[in-house]
């Protein structure tokens, strides 16, 4: 009976044995080519993101304090004198143009397009948007004497404009260079999106189709590709753990004879030594790439979030007088109360703002600020009809437009217009805390791949502990993360971007993660040889 036990635990044991190799090479075939795929587009990164990512002379324009001598005319009395009796919001920018610097009121419409007035003459400048996205990207690159080919308004993402840009709408500008420079440039705020040349777009575009398999969503949709990548990088990881049992746990019971073919123990040796070696990176990497592969089947409609209300000229109009003369201790119309940081910062621009106090519209200026010699970025709000600063009004804005946004998220993003508290998703919640985001964070939650500053995170008390990222400038929304977001976001920073090697620097951190893959491609071309040679 017990012979007959160790005889039937044998047989099983053979069959294991003569089948493990098989099943091993089945499954490690099935993802050879997509693990050819990731692993080249992911020694490709580090070069396309650090050692040859192409320089630009400036990645922001500096914003500048306002002259107010240039505000010969208000910005009621612009708006009057070119008929124009509802707006979004304006603002003020000052540009060469025509190597004259001049200042303007850039007014967003109605149907939200750009229109520049001069503040001394109220005239407007035509093709205004376009001359304005011209000027930074010259700014921006630093060449004042290439011809510039394009100016191309881009309303959608794409190839080379991906939508981890995060903005639009942008202008993008080609210059006629050898190394095809193109700028993107959003002039709503005198920011860059990004910039690319020859090289760099190819790059983004051998990533984006060997590493995002952009190709199957062409065919397809975001859904199946999605599916796909997951399903292969599952099978990625039963490969590596059965090549672990294989070759690490049980290799004395499946290692061949030593009399085996020369070539084919050669690689059989080194498939084993390498493949046990980069095991652990092959584990992380494929793990945290499905685990990361998963949000992707979330949609992102966080550019649908916005709060632009339409603001009638007569408001101004019946405001205290504008243009304000801040400065002046002498001045009717200076700012009350502004606190001491605003008065030992320069005011850089100013915009408009309305929000509800209780069922009532508060109106407001929005007055930015930006300290001399921090260069931090602070905003302050003040009454339109009294100049009077608001205490804390940039936490309340903020807490007004996250709730804004939780209920744009659950219901219709085209509602909204008037509140209806308690009916969003966090109305009830407490708030944790506030922070002001003036930079983008190596390590936190807010990095540089959200693109938007300043931000305001609001954390509220909930069960995931949601905090909602809002742009105070623009009134978008930018993200909203929780504890989920937060551990995927903990895993591809720690198993697959290793972030936890930023202490030893970008270059060695960027190596190492190369490194790894080439391991991992190296061991993955051995294990294909070897099933070829014994064929």
């Amino acid at each position: 009976m017990i012979q007959q036990a160790i005889k039937t635990e044998s047989k099983v044991t053979q069959i294991i044995k003569r089948n493990m190799y098989k099943w091993h090479k089945i499954i490690g075939l099935i993802t050879i080519i997509p693990v050819i795929f990731w692993t080249f587009s992911g020694l490709m990164h580090p070069l396309m993101s650090h050692w040859l990512k192409p320089k630009i002379a400036k990645e922001f324009i500096a914003p500048m304090p306002i002259n107010e001598k240039n505000l010969v005319l208000g910005v009621a009395d612009v708006l009057s004198l070119n008929k124009i009796m509802e707006f979004k919001n304006f603002r003020i920018v000052s540009f060469d143009n025509q190597n004259d610097n001049q200042t303007y009121y850039q007014v967003k419409m109605t149907n939200d397009e750009l229109f520049y007035f001069d503040t001394k003459s109220g005239k407007k400048l035509e093709n205004g948007d376009k001359i304005y996205a011209a000027y930074m990207a010259r700014e921006l690159s630093g060449d004042k004497k290439s011809k510039i080919k394009n100016i191309t308004l881009i309303t959608s993402f794409g190839e080379h404009y991906p939508y981890v840009n995060r903005l639009l709408p942008v202008w993008k500008v080609d210059f006629e260079r050898p190394d095809g420079l193109n700028i993107y440039v959003e002039t709503a705020q005198t920011r860059m999106a990004t910039f690319n040349t020859h090289t760099k777009e190819t790059f983004i575009t051998i990533f984006d189709i060997f590493h995002n398999f952009s190709f199957i969503e062409a065919i397809s949709n975001n859904t199946i590709r999605i599916t796909i990548m997951v399903l292969l990088l599952s099978i990625i990881c039963i490969s590596t753990l059965s090549g672990l049992l294989i070759y690490g746990f049980m290799w004395n019971k499946f290692k061949k004879p030593a009399n085996s073919d020369d070539k084919i123990g050669f690689l059989r040796k080194y498939h084993r030594q390498i493949g046990l070696a980069v095991s652990f990176v092959t584990l992380t990497f494929a793990f945290s790439g499905g685990y990361h592969a998963t949000k992707k089947l979330e949609t992102d409609n966080r550019l649908k979030y916005i709060y632009e209300p339409v603001f009638e000229t007569s408001l101004l109009q019946n405001a205290s007088i504008f243009p304000l003369n801040l400065s002046t201790e002498k001045s009717e119309n200076k700012i009350k109360n502004l606190p001491k940081s605003a008065l030992e910062s320069n005011l850089t621009n100013i915009s408009l703002v309305k929000m509800m106090e209780g069922k009532n519209p508060l109106f407001l200026w929005q007055l930015f600020y930006q300290n001399p010699e921090t260069k931090k970025i602070s905003i302050e709000y003040a009454n339109i009809t009294t100049n009077e600063v608001l205490k804390d009004a940039n936490i309340a804005y903020s807490k007004f437009l996250a709730h804004k946004f939780a209920l744009m998220r659950a219901e219709d993003p085209a509602c909204c217009e008037h509140m209806a508290q308690g009916n969003d998703a966090i109305a009830d919640a407490s708030i944790l805390k506030t922070d002001w985001i003036t930079k983008f964070e190596k390590r936190g939650e807010y990095g540089f791949v959200q693109k938007r500053l300043p931000v305001m995170s609001v954390a509220f008390d909930t069960p995931e502990k949601m905090t909602y990222y809002v742009e105070p400038a623009t009134g978008r929304f930018s993200t909203q993360i929780q504890d989920s977001d937060r551990r995927e976001g903990f895993s591809f920073g720690f198993l697959h971007k290793y972030s936890f090697l930023e202490f030893a620097g970008k270059n060695f951190r960027d190596a190492f993660s190369a490194f790894c893959a080439f391991g991992v491609l190296v061991v993955s071309l051995f294990g294909l040889v070897l099933f070829l040679k014994m064929k």
